[in-house]
């Protein structure tokens, strides 16, 4: 387990895991009927989000950044503890670490296999419900530029540390279960050859990758400053990776839909989205609150 910033990690045998550790990865999703709970969320109001986005659509137009992830820390009131939340969430990765936090995640961050490396970009997201959703967000243009984008990130960045890089798969949908709600998501496979001892850089792999551009932007560096700047809270182990790695393979996770436990017990669900120059703030804001869910 990393951390967003790379400056926290966690690192383990998995017969030396504690038992207060707890992870599913590339788990197929369960069917089962577990009536969802309430959730009462305390978002930031539009007024400080679009203070800060603003600030976002005067960096884009400085040409500074093209894309930015802008996440959020919003106070959730929920009855159930930590473990109940993992236990009864569906999702493809799960993690819930110690009483500290849990994950849900239905981004997977790199898979290595038979010495090829892939990752899987998610970004565009729309309520299922919606006549035609599909059709409407594969069509959209400031979707289409914003997934675009970080499809040609991802893509450089595989080619950092493979070979032969090639997008297998673009604008393909996802359809994932948002509480009450049905949401489709847009991902896109991308794929590229590693040398025969990669297993032996394997630290190296996973440092020049992070952190995701999925949830940073591009271009990265510049993109990470803004993010720093504007966000105004710690991401901590939010939107960094966890995984499993055994020698012959690794498959890996982004950690977003992400609750928080503080030092005083309070719970913080952390949540964003994508911005370009196309964005309208209303949306964003209600795409980061749409995304603040126990996936029951």
């Amino acid at each position: 387990m990393i951390s967003y910033d790379l400056k926290s990690y966690f690192l383990k045998p998995l017969k030396e895991l504690p038992e207060d550790i707890k992870y599913e990865i590339s788990a197929k999703e369960k069917k089962n009927s577990i009536k969802n709970e309430a959730l009462i969320k305390y978002p930031m109001s539009f007024e400080e989000y679009k203070k800060k986005f603003e600030y976002i659509q005067e960096q884009i137009a400085s040409g500074n950044s093209y894309l930015l992830n802008l996440t959020a820390k919003t106070k959730i009131k929920c009855d159930l503890s930590l473990d109940e939340i993992y236990e009864k969430s569906k999702a493809k990765f799960k993690l819930k670490f110690k009483d500290e936090f849990v994950c849900f995640s239905p981004e997977r961050f790199i898979k290595i296999k038979k010495d090829k490396i892939y990752t899987y970009p998610m970004k565009g997201t729309i309520d299922a419900s919606l006549p035609n959703a599909s059709a409407k967000i594969l069509g959209d243009m400031k979707e289409m530029a914003e997934h675009t984008m970080v499809v040609d990130l991802l893509r450089n960045d595989l080619g950092i540390v493979s070979n032969k890089v090639r997008v297998d798969r673009f604008r393909y949908i996802d359809e994932i279960q948002a509480g009450d709600k049905k949401l489709l998501q847009v991902s896109s496979k991308i794929s590229g050859q590693l040398q025969s001892n990669w297993n032996e850089k394997i630290g190296d792999i996973l440092l020049s990758l992070l952190p995701a551009g999925s949830i940073t932007g591009t271009p990265k560096r510049k993109t990470v400053e803004i993010i720093k700047d504007i966000e105004g809270y710690d991401r901590e182990y939010y939107t960094g990776i966890f995984g499993i790695f055994d020698g012959k393979s690794l498959d890996s996770s982004v950690m977003i839909r992400f609750i928080q436990k503080d030092k005083d017990k309070n719970l913080y669900y952390k949540s964003g989205g994508g911005i370009t120059c196309d964005s309208n703030a209303k949306l964003e804001y209600q795409e980061m609150i749409d995304k603040v869910y126990l996936p029951f």
